[in-house]
């Protein structure tokens, strides 16, 4: 089913399932420990050994020489395989750095061999007898000084003549932001069970993407994407590190080939670091000139970043090209190329740190007009996609986010900067836009009838986004059902291909996949029972056609597949989300600690499909959005070229304690253009913007302006107002 045109009036606009908070129908399973996730996928296949990944301890080199005599006489030892015994080997999508086989050494932890094993820990002991000699050579590791050798990653998109416009502003602003490498600390591990019956692999594991990953795999062994199955049902978390196949599935393959029997890998949470891909650090200048009014006549965003060779970097100007108006515009980006672990998406990549520079520099232009916040955004609200006025937003409500925001967060009471104080705390508040791309890709369904009950079977997968739910919710409102008599299957490549959990599009191509299946299966039950399948109204298990009434039940047994795709109407149209967001923070004028008091989102995605799970991936967006502004660092030894901080311990993530109060409002809006639920994402809206809000409200409680990420008190304590 191809979707050309906007979607007109259809069942879901008078849904009884569809739109409704739903408690998770994964829930129970999770939170009782019955969901079983990779690892924990014992009686997928008998006899499992237990492999232990090795990585490299240089960055750039190449080995010398490795002797495992040590560690093939170890207890429980049962093979080794060792990447200067392998040839190198292909890479899979969007996947630069080498993932095993031959001798040179390109990243520090690249993985260089596998020990199976009868038990984790003799897997693990073993491993540590292994000897390797390394040749090191000279690598690149410091962003800083690599950003004068940065190339142009595309043409710098230009609209106007900004070089002309800015300084002829009256009010200009030209300020430089920087964010660091960040890793997706997931909770769930990369894990891996692998098993052969001949040529045959099957991989029971952890990834977002099960068709790309199915012929991923395929291209990287060299073998028939046809004998490779992947089956992925659960997955605890991604962030879009698990989007592509890494070294714990490869291994797991191979050590599983080599050991003649299954194996299973969980990557130790240093190799997650350093091992898979990782946020790269951005360094970006902003440049904004305005009319006295605040209208804005000229903008620039220019971002550096770094991969690996091939690699492209973090694109943090995404967000810059849809905002706000401006007649003269320069949008670049710059790439420079290192020798430390690929870089690769992690949610809202690109304008979840551009977000962190852009909506700052709009702050600073208001300070500079001395302006509220809120009414600059409204005041350059564009009409169509700037630089692109022939191309008009599908639906866009970014200024009824904010004054509805600006209502209910008690914006009027924002004081001037460090002027409000409660004792020793500096209170102060801040607003930031979002935006985000809401594309959708072409994704399939199979639905099947069995005595009045539905089976959906789809490779889609849930990271923890209630896929399960919202795809139960659309096969009982198109099929007439209640959520009870619906199943949902979910991850596993012999199934139809899927969306798959990335880029903000999981939810709303899934479902009209899942839509398009189910109207489907209604033409063949009205085939069945001698009616109409496009006309009839099938509603409580039951069927109105042609004045007569039928039992779904009446149909027996059938199945349908189809899958939806989407042409034209969408490529003339600019797809996004929008959205308000709010933060109060205290800063402790003794300390420098800042404690967030208060965030709010209030978020456009068009139709919410579950409002009780979209809220919880927009906190859970938000709470990621204060790592990023707080906390969330990667810090690279540049002698050594590696993330040193690579454990949880290091790396510090928000918790509970750190987001006392958070709130989410959904505005009732419908996108036609998006498809058939009229439904965009939403999943990654919620990281756009936020951490810009908490920076904006430092600012304002403190009068200092911190433009270097994150915002750890050491980089203004010194400069905090004296209190009477």
């Amino acid at each position: 089913m191809e979707f050309n045109a906007p979607a007109g009036t259809n069942l879901f606009d008078q849904a009884k399932v569809v739109g409704k908070s739903t408690p998770r129908i994964d829930g129970p399973l999770k939170v009782s420990g019955l969901a079983p996730y990779a690892f924990e996928r014992h009686d997928v296949a008998e006899n499992q050994a237990y492999g232990w990944v090795v990585g490299s301890g240089i960055a750039k080199g190449r080995i010398a020489s490795m002797d495992v005599s040590e560690a093939k006489a170890a207890p429980g030892v049962i093979a080794i395989v060792t990447s200067p015994d392998v040839e190198p080997l292909g890479k899979g999508m969007m996947c630069y750095a080498p993932l095993f086989g031959g001798h040179e050494i390109t990243h520090y932890h690249q993985a260089i061999a596998c020990v199976v094993a009868e038990t984790f820990e003799q897997a693990r002991a073993a491993a540590a007898l292994i000897r390797t000699e390394y040749e090191t050579g000279d690598g690149a590791f410091d962003f800083p000084a690599a950003k004068t050798g940065a190339v142009l990653s595309d043409d710098p998109e230009t609209f106007g003549d900004f070089d002309a416009a800015f300084p002829k502003a009256p009010v200009q602003i030209d300020s430089t932001y920087t964010t660091p490498a960040e890793t997706h600390a997931m909770m769930e591990p990369h894990a891996t069970i692998a098993a052969w019956e001949g040529d045959k692999l099957t991989l029971w594991t952890a990834n977002q993407m099960i068709a790309w990953s199915k012929t991923a795999i395929a291209k990287i062994l060299g073998i028939d994407a046809a004998n490779v199955r992947l089956d992925s049902p659960y997955v605890g978390g991604g962030f879009g590190g698990k989007l592509w196949v890494r070294a714990d599935a490869v291994l797991a393959a191979l050590g599983a080939k080599a050991a003649g029997r299954p194996v299973k890998i969980a990557l130790q949470r240093p190799m997650i670091a350093n091992n898979t891909t990782h946020r790269q650090g951005t360094i970006q200048r902003l440049r904004i000139g305005a009319e006295s009014n605040g209208k804005i006549t000229a903008i620039a965003h220019e971002n550096w970043s770094y991969n690996v060779k091939g690699g492209d970097g973090e694109a943090a100007t995404a967000q810059t090209k849809k905002l706000y108006a401006g007649d003269n515009r320069l949008i670049a980006e710059y790439c420079a190329r290192l020798d430390l672990p690929e870089g690769n998406a992690m949610r809202a990549p690109g304008e979840a740190p551009g977000h962190l520079g852009l909506e700052v520099a709009m702050d600073e232009l208001a300070i500079a007009l001395d302006m509220c916040p809120i009414e600059l955004r409204i005041l350059n609200e564009p009409d169509a996609v700037p630089g692109n006025p022939e191309k008009p937003f599908s639906d866009r409500n970014l200024v009824r986010c904010l004054r509805k925001g600006a209502e209910r967060f008690g914006w009027s009471k924002r004081a001037a900067p460090a002027t409000r104080r409660e004792g020793r705390w500096l209170i102060g508040m801040g607003v930031a836009a979002g935006y985000r791309g809401s594309p959708t890709t072409e994704s399939a369904a199979r639905v099947k009838l069995l005595d009045g009950r539905i089976v959906v079977e789809t490779d889609m997968t849930d990271i923890g986004t209630g896929s399960y739910t919202i795809i139960a919710q659309t096969a009982a409102e198109t099929m007439g059902v209640p959520l009870s008599a619906v199943t949902v299957e979910l991850g596993d490549s012999d199934f139809s291909a899927s969306a798959g959990s990335g880029g903000q599009w999981g939810a709303s191509s899934s479902t009209a996949g899942v839509y398009a299946a189910c109207v489907n299966l209604r033409r063949q039950v009205g085939d069945k029972l001698g009616f109409n399948g496009d006309t009839a109204t099938f509603a409580d298990g039951k069927i109105i056609a042609d004045n007569k009434r039928f039992d779904l039940a009446d149909a027996g047994h059938l199945s349908a597949e189809d899958s939806a795709s989407f042409g034209s109407s969408q490529k003339d149209h600019d797809v996004g989300t929008y959205a308000a967001h709010f933060c109060e923070v205290a800063v402790d004028a003794y300390t420098g600690e800042t404690r967030l008091r208060r965030m709010l989102s209030v978020c456009d995605a068009g139709r919410i499909l579950n409002p009780l799970s979209a809220r919880s991936q927009v906190i859970g967006a938000m709470v990621m959005s204060v790592g990023m502004a707080l906390m969330e660092e990667l810090v690279v030894d540049k002698r050594h070229g590696l993330f040193i901080n690579h454990d949880l311990a290091g790396y510090e993530v928000p918790v509970h304690a750190d987001t006392p109060q958070q709130d989410v409002i959904f505005l009732d809006t419908l996108d036609e253009v998006v498809g058939p639920l009229k439904a965009k994402g939403v999943g990654e809206l919620g990281i756009c913007g936020p951490g810009a809000a908490i920076a904006n409200a430092i600012y304002n409680a403190t009068g200092i302006r911190v433009r270097d990420y994150p915002l750890t008190l050491d980089k203004y304590l010194s400069d905090l107002p004296t209190l009477d």
